[in-house]
């Protein structure tokens, strides 16, 4: 599903963030990112989707390269990818319902389509009763709730999710863990978690990647 070989990535060509990199993800599995503070596993993570180019190397997701990709088949990339941020990145103005709607209407289909599917997955976060609510009325923890249901709403192969319990408490973090771990197991989708704390028994089979000085490596 993603496979990087001798990957550079930087915002200065003085220093490369991450360098040599190399591993792959299979269809399927559930895999964390760790590594300290300013490591380069956001980075990592947006190079996945296209917004920070790499500078030497090959990176294949879900059957695309993206060395070099263009705008065109970048687009078609983006339709297999669900993108959870920390900061939710909902748009206030915007109903949670609408924020759902959003890569569905990106992908093509029709405002009823889009109003179904968004009920549906509000209703799989457990947020019917918010439906009609503006992010602002929401607690963080049921903000990235919704960004959890906009990130499944257009059926992705892929979700990638950075820091997505870090600005949250207990009990909404397990929440969204429990998603994310239903969107793999149950949907079969492959997760990407930038972390800096992989949950204590977590209950599915995961891999762990980290980076130290620009290099990529698994964690045993």
């Amino acid at each position: 599903m993603i496979e990087a070989k001798n990957i550079y990535l930087s915002y200065d060509e003085n220093k490369y963030i991450i360098k040599k990199g190399n591993f792959s993800i299979k269809e399927r599995e559930f895999i964390f990112i760790g590594g300290t503070s300013g490591s380069g596993k956001s980075t990592l993570l947006k190079s996945f989707y296209g917004e920070i180019p790499l500078k030497h190397g090959s990176l294949n997701i879900a059957g695309q390269e993206v060395f070099g990709i263009k705008s065109k088949p970048l687009r078609r990339l983006r339709k297999d990818i669900g993108i959870i941020f920390q900061d939710y990145k909902l748009i206030k103005e915007w109903t949670i319902e609408e924020n759902i709607m959003i890569p569905l209407k990106i992908n093509g289909y029709s405002s009823d389509v889009s109003k179904e599917q968004a009920i549906k997955l509000l209703a799989h976060v457990k947020l019917s009763h918010r439906q009609g609510y503006y992010p602002n009325e929401l607690s963080g923890g049921e903000q990235q709730r919704v960004a959890v249901a906009r990130a499944l709403a257009h059926n992705p192969k892929i979700i990638i999710a950075d820091e997505p319990t870090g600005n949250l408490d207990d009990y909404s973090a397990e929440v969204v863990w429990n998603l994310l771990k239903g969107a793999n197991e149950q949907l079969g989708i492959t997760v990407v978690v930038v972390t800096h704390r992989v949950p204590k028994n977590f209950g599915i089979r995961f891999r762990q990647l980290s980076i130290e000085d620009g290099i990529i490596y698994e964690v045993s």
